[in-house]
């Protein structure tokens, strides 16, 4: 007898009696919770983070980011990014409905140390995390979009490690 047909045709793991829509939506909220989880696990890791830190360092690069990006890129990388961490994107009041000031590699580094509480050289350890596991999350050609808007001594943070 096949599993559906031994649970009276619902599916397993899922609780009696929720309709189909309600059951979709659950595995879709699961797996969003799972690839944000996997994002922070590998952030975690690449820049000897616990998850909170993590959360944080994310949340406060992608932010100070978006900001140098121009047109629609800042949307084009969001659209790649795990649905939780989208969600955590809310743009900040230093640059809502402003316009995009141009910025180099310090400014930078100094936003995401102000941000995160931390010396410039722990902001620039976690920037450079971050970006890490972005390249683990977004396609290369997607990343390479994004730093063809940055200056040259903003690119430099994007590369990997030798």
């Amino acid at each position: 007898m096949a599993e559906n047909e031994r649970s009276g045709g619902q599916s397993v793991g899922m609780p009696s009696g929720m309709d189909l829509e309600a059951r979709r939506e659950l595995r879709r909220e699961t797996r969003r919770n799972q690839t944000f989880m996997a994002f922070l696990r590998n952030l975690c890791v690449l820049g000897s983070m616990n998850e909170e830190e993590a959360e944080k360092a994310a949340v406060s690069v992608l932010c100070v980011l978006e900001q140098r990006l121009f047109g629609e890129e800042a949307a084009h990388l969001e659209a790649q990014l795990p649905g939780k961490l989208r969600d955590l994107l809310i743009r900040c009041e230093r640059h809502l409905g402003k316009p995009v000031p141009k910025f180099g590699r310090y400014d930078f580094i100094r936003m995401v140390s102000e941000d995160l509480e931390t010396d410039i050289f722990e902001a620039e350890k976690r920037i450079r995390a971050v970006f890490a596991a972005l390249r683990d999350q977004v396609s290369e050609g997607e990343i390479e979009d994004v730093i063809g808007q940055l200056p040259a001594d903003l690119r430099e943070l994007w590369q990997r490690p030798v």
